[in-house]
């Protein structure tokens, strides 16, 4: 699943060790530009995800990618987003009036500090509006 959203909060990180030896969960909140925004937290796992969002700066447009997860304790049932990506956008006015987000893929700095941004090829999407519709040849349809 994904959603987009702008980062408003970064959530304090936990570590600790298990069998399997150190892990580290850190987390973050986005609110979405709908008519009526909402709030979502999400959770993430490991020091090369933590590192994505230390240095996220407020209000930044990013797409989230996740999948959500629920378990029960004690009859009462808790869901989980978790992260396993990020891409960083920037609104660009399209032609047409509509805003457009082509995606960059984050990843971690060579220290791990602040994430980089890479720009990916761009694909011929254009979300919100239909200029990536071609008309059909054998639409026998009367309008």
């Amino acid at each position: 699943m994904e959603i987009i959203g702008k980062f408003i909060k970064k959530l304090p990180e936990t570590t600790g060790e298990s069998q399997k030896g150190q892990w580290i969960r850190g987390g973050f909140v986005i609110e979405t530009e709908e008519q009526f925004p909402k709030q979502v937290a999400f959770s993430l796992w490991g020091e090369d995800k933590v590192a994505q969002i230390r240095n996220m700066r407020t209000g930044t447009t990013i797409k989230v990618y996740f999948s959500p997860e629920s378990r029960e304790f004690n009859e009462r049932w808790y869901t989980d987003l978790r992260c396993f990506r990020i891409d960083a956008f920037t609104n660009v006015q399209s032609s047409n009036g509509y805003s457009s987000y082509p995606s960059q893929n984050m990843q971690p700095s060579e220290g791990g500090s602040a994430p980089q941004v890479h720009n990916e090829p761009q694909t011929n999407q254009d979300y919100g509006s239909f200029n990536n519709m071609e008309p059909q040849e054998d639409d026998d349809l009367p309008f």
